[in-house]
């Protein structure tokens, strides 16, 4: 008899099955919600964002006493923002690749489509130069530091303007139920998943935070 060339790799587990072998319910809870859910994402995120930035808004205000602050919290923001910038951005291809749910749903005013690509480029560019600062160290004060200010001003700017457009859509976004659907169930659908993404952006940007505290010594030094 031929031997079976099958090699056993233990008994089957939910965490060991592919994405799409999780219960129907359970693919729901984690990634669907439509063009609500991610508008909901976006506004969540959005929120803890403004939190975070009115907080490190006080350590600019102060930044010689609060230093080590400002420098925590700039890490800390990377992973909410990348989110922040993902889940605009899911909806920016869905819109122009013509879903047509995404076409109902329809457009940010053009202003504010307009204003997209600065907030997009002057974000990426202020946290690259901040991260940037804390590895070279404090004689990075000359050219990259000059850029971490320019960038920052600029983002600030249109970030407020951005902020200003959507804040009067913010409470309805948070509060709104699902749009119906043929193929969601409910009130809840992929709220699951909207959780734990936004509770791993911030658990995520605590613990990148962390790791770099060493390299707040240098310009805490400096600083003094």
């Amino acid at each position: 008899m031929a031997a079976d060339d099958r090699t056993f790799t233990g008994p089957e587990t939910p965490a060991s099955r592919p994405a799409s072998a999780l219960p129907p319910a359970w693919r729901r809870r984690l990634t669907a919600g439509g063009t609500t859910g991610n508008e909901q994402l976006t506004a969540a995120t959005g929120a803890v964002l403004l939190v975070l930035l009115a907080a490190l808004g006080v350590t600019i205000l102060r930044i010689r006493p609060l230093l080590s602050e400002h420098m925590f919290l700039g890490i800390l923001l990377i992973p909410p923002v990348a989110l922040k910038m993902a889940s605009t951005g899911y909806r920016f291809v869905r819109y122009y690749t013509s879903n047509p749910r995404y076409r109902r749903k329809g457009a940010p005013p053009a202003t504010l489509r307009l204003l997209a690509p600065i907030v997009v480029a002057s974000t990426v560019v202020v946290f690259a130069s901040g991260v940037a600062l804390l590895l070279v160290g404090p004689s990075s004060r000359g050219s990259l530091l000059l850029i971490h200010r320019a960038s920052f001003i600029v983002w600030i700017a249109v970030t407020a303007i951005h902020v200003l457009g959507h804040l009067s859509d913010l409470p309805r976004a948070l509060t709104t139920r699902h749009e119906i659907q043929p193929e969601l169930d409910g009130y809840g659908t992929g709220r699951t998943g909207r959780i734990v993404s936004l509770s791993g952006a911030l658990v995520a940007g605590v613990v990148l935070a962390i790791l770099y505290i060493p390299q707040f010594t240098p310009w805490l030094n400096a600083h003094h």
